[in-house]
């Protein structure tokens, strides 16, 4: 059943606004069954005085009402008696035509009361529908204020640490407060996209092709050509996109302040793909002068790099960064889908 046929089924009883006209379609649709069960009459068995009258009544119940649905199982009733159960007009009420009426009465009274149990059914879900309609609108604004107060706190946040930096003098606390500053206002830019009440996949290649350039231009590099190739139909998680945002910031920040001081219109390069294994690889590489001779990953003691190896575990993924051989860096999270 279509949903169509859904929604006509919800309007019924019909013209529950002018019961009026219900009752006249209960008397015409009842002299319509009188008409087929005489035009019939010559190819029926003796013994079935009603079996024209049945649909009709039936018919007539659910489209119109349970009261419609009685004043035509009582007109049907008077003219299948006077017409097939008494054709001789004797008014003798004998056994078998005692029987037969009741039969008549049993059939309908029971097709009118399972119509009218259906319909109260019918009714409640409409009305259970419409209700759950209303909680998901009230749901999906409680959402969106929730995740627009959330990103508000914390830019409020960042513009504190920012403040607070102004009154450090040590340079390598100052920086941490920079960093922290940095990331929670990326977390705070972003939070308002991430999370739809409707939505809880996005692909990761539209995210991060929006991503990347919002955190040059918060590192204040406008001038960086970012270039991506990307395999589409990947789909990110609601669950994974803060911890996948902030080890791409981070992977993108390194660069910024390693690979990119001093230089103009530097490259970045982002490659977006997948392997057999159902494993998403996302690789940043830019174009700078590469990782130092000493520089190992495990041994690595710099903030912002175990923070983006911490958030790949959550991911059940792995961050590393090497030396690419045609120069420059190459920062790759690698995790399941």
């Amino acid at each position: 059943m279509n949903r169509e046929s859904y929604r006509f089924i919800e309007r019924l009883p019909l013209f529950s606004d002018h019961r009026w006209m219900g009752y006249l379609v209960a008397i015409v649709v009842s002299f319509l069954a009188l008409l087929t069960r005489i035009a019939v009459d010559h190819i029926l068995p003796i013994g079935f005085p009603f079996v024209t009258f049945f649909p009709g009544i039936i018919l007539t119940s659910f489209l119109f009402g349970v009261r419609p649905g009685i004043v035509a199982a009582t007109v049907s009733g008077g003219l299948s008696y006077f017409f097939f159960v008494d054709p001789a007009h004797t008014a003798a009420f004998s056994r078998s035509t005692a029987v037969a009426m009741s039969f008549y009465l049993f059939v309908v009274a029971t097709d009118i009361l399972l119509i009218h149990l259906m319909q109260r059914a019918n009714a409640f879900l409409a009305q259970e529908r419409e209700r759950n309609r209303e909680l998901a609108e009230t749901r999906q604004i409680l959402f969106g204020e929730l995740q627009h107060r959330v990103s508000n706190n914390l830019q409020v946040v960042s513009a504190l640490l920012t403040l607070q930096r102004a009154r450090i003098s040590d340079e390598e606390a100052g920086r941490s407060l920079d960093d922290a500053s940095v990331r929670i206002a990326l977390i705070g830019k972003i939070s308002r996209g991430l999370y739809s009440a409707e939505q809880t996949v996005q692909p990761i290649d539209d995210f991060v092709s929006r991503l990347v350039p919002d955190i040059l231009l918060a590192a204040g590099r406008s001038d960086v050509r970012f270039t991506m190739d990307a395999q589409p139909g990947l789909m990110l998680r609601a669950d994974a996109v803060v911890p996948f945002a902030l080890v791409v910031a981070e992977a993108v920040n390194n660069a910024v302040e390693h690979a990119f001081a001093d230089r103009h219109a530097p490259q970045l390069n982002v490659h977006i793909g997948s392997d057999a294994e159902a494993m998403v690889s996302v690789s940043i590489a830019d174009d700078g002068p590469g990782l130092s001779a000493d520089f190992a990953m495990d041994q690595e003691r710099n903030l912002g790099l175990r923070i983006a190896k911490t958030l790949a575990r959550q991911l059940k993924g792995v961050f590393r960064i090497e030396t690419r051989a045609e120069g420059g860096a190459e920062a790759r999270l690698t995790f399941p889908l």
